[in-house]
C-alpha cells in the first residue's frame, strides 16, 4: 500500500499568507492603533483590513478559499463583539475560549477512539479505509490528537497567562506566539506520524513532488 503525501511548499505558502491575513496583520493594527488613537478606531481598522483583503482577492480575480473566508468572518464577529461591548480584553479572549473548546474536541475524540485527526488528513491526502484498520495507525491518529489537544489548551493557557500584562501582551500571545506554537504542533505531529507511520508492514510512504520528478 503507497500513501502519496501532496507537494508541501504550496500548501505552506498559502498557510503563511493566511496566517499574515488573519491573524499577524489584524493583531498588528489593533496594538498600534489601541496604543495611539484608542479601542474604536483600532477595532475599525481591523474590520477595514478583513474588507481590503477580500476585497483585494476579488479585484485581482484570486481564490477565496473557504479556510480564508472562515477566519474572515470570525475576525469580523470578534471585532465587532468587542466593539459592542467596548471591551479589546474580549477581542483577545474569545480565541483562548475557542483553544479550549478544540482541546475538549481533540481529547475528547481521541478517549473515545475515534480521533478527529483521521477525519481531517483525508482532507489533505488520500488514505484507503483499510489502512485505518491497523492498529498501530490508530493509535498514531490517536496520539496526534492528544498533541492537537494539548497545544490548544497551552495556547489558551499562554493567552490567558499574557492577558495578566495587558492587552498589548496579550494581542503578542495571539498575534506572534501561537501562531509559532501551531507551526511548532504541525512539524511535531507530521514528524511523529512519519516515524510511527513508516513502521507499518506492507505501507510505503512517498512525496508527491518525487513521483512528478520521476514521471
Amino acid at each position: 500500500m503507497v500513501i502519496e503525501i501532496p507537494h508541501l511548499r504550496g500548501t505552506l505558502a498559502r498557510a503563511l499568507v493566511l496566517l499574515l491575513e488573519t491573524v499577524i496583520v489584524p493583531s498588528v493594527l489593533l496594538a498600534l492603533l489601541l496604543h495611539f488613537a484608542g479601542l474604536v478606531p483600532a477595532l475599525c481598522a481591523v474590520l477595514g483590513w478583513s474588507a481590503l483583503v477580500i476585497g483585494a482577492r476579488r479585484l485581482f480575480r484570486r481564490d477565496l478559499p473557504r479556510t480564508l473566508l472562515l477566519c474572515t468572518g470570525l475576525l469580523v464577529s470578534r471585532a465587532c463583539f468587542a466593539l459592542v461591548t467596548s471591551s479589546a480584553v474580549v477581542y483577545v479572549l474569545q480565541p483562548a475560549l475557542g483553544s479550549v473548546v478544540m482541546f475538549l474536541i481533540f481529547v475528547g475524540s481521541a478517549a473515545l477512539g475515534r480521533p478527529i485527526t483521521a477525519r481531517l488528513a483525508r482532507d489533505f491526502v488520500r488514505l484507503p479505509a483499510e489502512l485505518f484498520a491497523h492498529h498501530t495507525v490508530k493509535r498514531v491518529f490517536v496520539e496526534v490528537a492528544l498533541l492537537w489537544g494539548g497545544s490548544r489548551l497551552i495556547d489558551a493557557g499562554m493567552t490567558i497567562g499574557f492577558l495578566h500584562w495587558g492587552v498589548e501582551a496579550g494581542l503578542f500571545s495571539r498575534g506572534v506566539l501561537s501562531g509559532l506554537l501551531t507551526a511548532l504542533t504541525i512539524a511535531v505531529c507530521a514528524g511523529h506520524g512519519w516515524r510511527k507511520l513508516r513502521r507499518v508492514p506492507g505501507l510505503t510512504l512517498r512525496m508527491g513532488w518525487r513521483s512528478a520528478a520521476a514521471t
